[in-house]
């Protein structure tokens, strides 16, 4: 036995080899002494081997699923070794072979997958120069039939890592571990080395060919991606190998572009907390707030939506014409009931293509179709997109008449456990579980004749386990024994007995149990032999009910929550009227804590960047936060939280907003914000929408201001692209005056006393003042501390309005900056667009005075009550210098 371990083991060196053995899976050496540490189970010796004790520990069979996903939530990977032979067929162990390999991107089984989120495999392969490579990615997520491929440049990765979210990557294993992009390092998923030889783009499109039969990949317009055929030759022979079978449930495939997706950085997943909590969490969440989904399949293909919007428009408005079918016929409720009696169909499909599927699966299957013609009445016409799902939704009268004929109205959980396969499917079973069937009343018979010929009142003809049937005679009635009775068994009070009789009843019932359970095992291949051949329709069936799922559910959030459809138009614009944070506006609800306050935001050809000012706590987060969500959520063809809004075309939405320390790649907060910044600014079009706040924050006060109004420049002047950009410099609320595409905004508060009130209502112009000092107050601060920040402030607020007299932080006109040595990529990326030039006595005398200067400048009717009181201080600063 021992011998036959170690040859399966040498096949999966890296791998966990659970070996089969009755009741229980055992591992051994090196391998138990790893599950001892990560499952905390006993170790244990038994015999030896090469001179030295056999180290071994086990899991029982009915648990393995527990002890299986504790290993795959490490990123371990479990290769099962099943007997597959039968007991004394030959001779030496009964044989043994692995199965399946379970790791962390192919779970398959029911109990180890999250029901509303797909589990991914990824492969990555590279080419090109080690200064700009391109990226092949191929990804399957096998418990639905999902295969995807796309590719990349490097500044791309980290965003399609953070789209697909694997649970493992495969890579080559001839790429050293720091030659692997950064992005891929940084990923938290495992990874796995395959032989670099796998990474064949020739044997990845003959892979895909096979896989999809096709004789070209032009149908899929997959024919160029030679790096990603690449990745799909490793990702396809890992899936195969795992599974130890063809993936027959794979018949298509999705090719991905960047550019025809809203590009969504990971800071931008993150920041506006799409699927996971800054903290974290799953909930509350913007995926958390929409999936009301009946299914799991629903909530996959939502979370889907979410993570890969769309650039092009037909595709939302072919949604939102659908979910106003639906709101507008009063069907949506109705769908949703009947959606709640839907099985995963997705996943029962590739069970049933890899044949894990259970009974009980199988039987859910055949209820959900039996179900879909009461279904399909309550879908709407009316628009292209449900007409296309009703039609969908009528596969193949003949797997549901097979599945109700085959499967027995409640099935056993487990195959092994008998009872799958409905009476009158199959003769030969009907005829050997009616000898089981008839085992009583034949007992019965002979209990009552055996005491009549006896005359033992108390003889008793039972059956167990260990000792199968036996006649029972308590000592008093030994002496009435008959001659024909065998002694069985030996009890304090009894003995039990056998008869020939009673010998042939046993054999036959026993042999016909065993023949049953192999009879039963039999048919239940044969169906799925013959489902094999209706996976596509099946398959087709799943996408169909999902999207129908999904189309619900966001029309249930379109009623109870108040939106609005969205209008698209070709030119720039980002008009939203009314706007609330769909979150931020639940949470209020369920805690109690007020009404949310509705604010309006409007950007277009000549209005595309606002300077955002006012008081932490105010709001300004919260509101550039709202517009990027409405503009995700208006393309994916939802409604949206507003009660208007019209958009032009978007690109992508980029984020800068709160940061931390990276301590294990040793970035401080300041060089991650600049860092992110950098990728914005790099990345940023005129289609893009950019949420910068509190930009510079993470140094001193004066750096942080020069990048600041450098960044601000570089967004207006180069990128153009739309922009929300919230500060507490309040130098920054200049910037309009000599920017024509920017206005200033702010959050407004009003002060009572000491005491300050966020009104959370976003108006046009600047903050007067930032209310740090009354935010420290609310916060608790002692009031000594208070009164000397005050008196500090005072101090501050006097001179910097003197010193901005001699500051011109926005020139129309600026000189080159100088060069700095040794400058670092991140800054060269931030060089500002316009370079502060501090007024020395030197060019002073070459220029007019200051003072001449600030009043050649002033514009009255473009005054504030707010600006002229600054520019009288700052003219008085100026008249005392003269």
């Amino acid at each position: 036995m021992m011998a036959q371990y170690l040859r399966i083991k040498a096949e999966f060196p890296d791998t966990l080899v659970f070996y089969r053995m009755g009741d229980f899976y055992e591992v051994f050496f090196d391998d138990a002494r790893k599950a001892n540490r990560l499952l905390d189970i006993t170790l244990t010796t038994r015999g030896q081997s090469n001179g030295e004790p056999v180290v071994m520990a086990g899991v029982p069979v009915h648990s393995v699923e527990a002890y299986l996903a504790k290993l795959i939530k490490l990123g371990e990977a479990v290769a099962i070794a099943e007997q597959v032979g039968e007991v004394g067929a030959t001779k030496g162990p009964v044989e043994r072979k692995v199965v399946r390999v379970v790791t962390p991107g192919t779970v398959t089984d029911t109990e180890l997958l999250a029901e509303r989120e797909d589990t991914r495999l990824l492969a990555l392969a590279v080419k090109g120069p080690a200064a700009s490579p391109t990226y092949g990615l191929a990804w399957l997520a096998l418990a639905s039939g999902q295969l995807g491929l796309t590719e990349c440049s490097g500044r791309e990765l980290a965003a399609w890592l953070a789209r697909l979210a694997p649970a493992e990557v495969l890579v080559s294993a001839e790429t050293e571990a720091e030659q692997r992009p950064a992005a891929l390092r940084a990923f938290p998923a495992p990874l796995t080395n395959r032989p670099g030889w796998q990474f064949d783009s020739a044997l990845g499109e003959r892979k895909l060919r096979e896989q999809l039969r096709v004789a070209h990949l032009a149908g899929f317009n997959a024919q160029d991606l030679q790096v990603a055929h690449a990745a799909a030759a490793a990702l396809l022979s890992y899936a195969e190998h795992t599974q130890g079978r063809a993936l027959a449930h794979i018949n298509s495939l999705s090719v991905e572009r960047a550019s025809a997706l809203l590009e969504l950085p990971p800071a931008t997943h993150r920041n506006l907390e799409l699927t996971v909590t800054l903290r974290g969490e799953t909930a509350p969440t913007l995926l958390s707030l929409l999936d009301t989904c009946r299914s799991g399949m629903g909530s996959r293909l939502l979370r889907h939506w979410l993570t890969h919007p769309l650039r092009e428009r037909s595709t939302a408005r072919e949604r939102q014409a659908a979910i106003g079918v639906l709101l507008q016929s009063g069907a949506t409720e109705r769908l949703r009931d009947a959606l709640r009696q839907v099985s995963d169909v997705q996943r029962i499909t590739a069970r049933t293509a890899l044949r894990q599927v259970r009974p009980r699966e199988l039987a859910g299957l055949r209820e959900t179709l039996l179900g879909l013609p009461a279904l399909r009445e309550q879908v709407p016409g009316g628009c292209a997109l449900l007409d296309e799902l009703h039609a969908a939704l009528t596969p193949d009268a003949a797997i549901a008449t097979l599945l109700q004929q085959a499967i027995a109205a409640e099935p056993a959980v487990l195959l092994r456990d008998g009872g799958v396969i409905a009476p009158g499917f199959d003769a030969d079973l009907d005829e050997l579980r009616g000898i089981a069937t008839n085992c009583d009343d034949f007992l019965l018979e002979l209990e009552a004749r055996e005491r009549a010929r006896t005359g033992i009142g108390n003889l008793r003809v039972q059956y167990n386990k260990v000792h199968g049937f036996y006649i029972e005679v308590t000592t008093s009635g030994l002496d009435r024994v008959p001659l024909n009775y065998q002694r069985r068994q030996t009890l304090k009070n009894a003995e039990r007995f056998i008869t020939p009789e009673l010998k042939a009843f046993e054999d036959k019932a026993l042999s016909a149990q065993e023949r049953s359970l192999a009879r039963e095992k039999w048919l239940f291949d044969q169906v799925l032999d013959v489902l094999q051949s209706h996976l596509s329709a099946l398959a087709e069936t799943g996408r169909a009910l999902a999207s129908l799922d999904v189309l619900a559910a966001l029309a249930e959030r379109a009623a109870t929550l108040n939106w609005c459809a969205p209008e698209f138009v070709n030119h720039p614009c980002l008009e939203i009227e009314q706007g609330r944070h769909p979150v931020v506006e639940a949470r209020l609800a369920e805690t109690g804590g007020g009404s949310f306050i509705a604010n309006d935001c409007r950007l277009d050809a000549a209005r595309r960047m606002v300077i955002l000012t006012g008081p932490n706590m105010g709001g300004k987060s919260t509101f550039m936060r709202q517009v990027a969500v409405i503009a995700l959520l208006a393309a994916i063809g939802s409604y949206v939280p507003a009660s208007r809004c019209r958009l032009g075309p978007i690109d992508a939405i980029h984020t800068r907003i709160g940061a931390a320390d990276d301590l294990a790649n040793a970035q401080s907060t300041f060089m991650l914000e600049m860092t992110e910044a950098s990728a914005i600014l790099h990345s940023a079009s005129e289609h893009s929408l950019v949420l910068m706040d509190e930009i510079g924050r993470g140094t001193s006060t004066f750096d942080g201001l020069a990048l600041a109004g450098a960044i601000a420049s570089h967004l207006h002047d180069r990128n153009k692209s739309f922009t929300l950009f919230a500060t507490h410099y309040f130098e920054l609320t200049e910037f309009p005056a000599k920017h024509r595409h920017a206005l200033n905004m702010h959050v407004s508060a009003a002060e009572s006393g000491d005491d300050i009130v966020f009104l959370h209502a976003i108006e046009a112009g600047p903050a007067s003042r930032s209310y740090g000092v009354q935010v420290a107050r609310l916060a608790g601060m002692p009031a000594p501390v208070l009164r000397q920040a005050r008196a500090a402030l005072d101090s501050l607020e006097a001179q910097q309005r003197a010193a901005n007299a001699q500051i011109d932080l926005f020139g129309a006109a600026p000189e080159p900056a100088l060069p700095i040595e040794n400058e670092p990529p991140v800054m060269a990326a931030l060089q500002p667009a316009t370079t502060i030039r501090p007024v020395t006595p030197a060019t002073a005398r070459a220029e007019p005075s200051p003072l001449e200067r600030a009043m050649a400048e002033i514009d009255p009717d473009a005054l504030t009550p707010r600006g002229a009181l600054d520019l009288l201080y700052r003219l008085k600063a100026l008249a005392a210098d003269v």
